[in-house]
């Protein structure tokens, strides 16, 4: 069992490219269903997420390879850093 300030100092890196893309700031949860949906990460653009009108990268949980001790690893292809309004229009919906 993991509580979300434990989930919150991870980074997250992406497996296919090896990039860092930040630590988790945010969950998206299925209340009806009780389940994680997505981690959220902060945009490119934002400072310590503050300052900025970067956009919040959602990685959907299915897309969460493993969760390590100090890392999540994740599986995104390149150029799939979806904005919570991209996920939507392609069908994506959190609750």
């Amino acid at each position: 069992m993991m509580k979300i300030s434990e989930f919150q100092t991870k980074d997250v890196v992406n497996i296919l490219d090896g990039r860092r893309l930040g630590q988790v700031t945010d969950l998206e949860i299925n209340l009806k269903l009780g389940q994680i949906d997505a981690i959220v990460v902060p945009g490119h653009s934002k400072f310590l997420g503050f300052f900025g009108g970067g956009n919040d990268i959602v990685i959907p949980w299915r897309n969460i390879v493993k969760i390590g001790k100090d890392v999540v690893l994740v599986r995104l292809e390149e150029g799939h850093y979806k904005e919570p309004k991209q996920l939507e229009e392609e069908g994506y919906k959190p609750y």
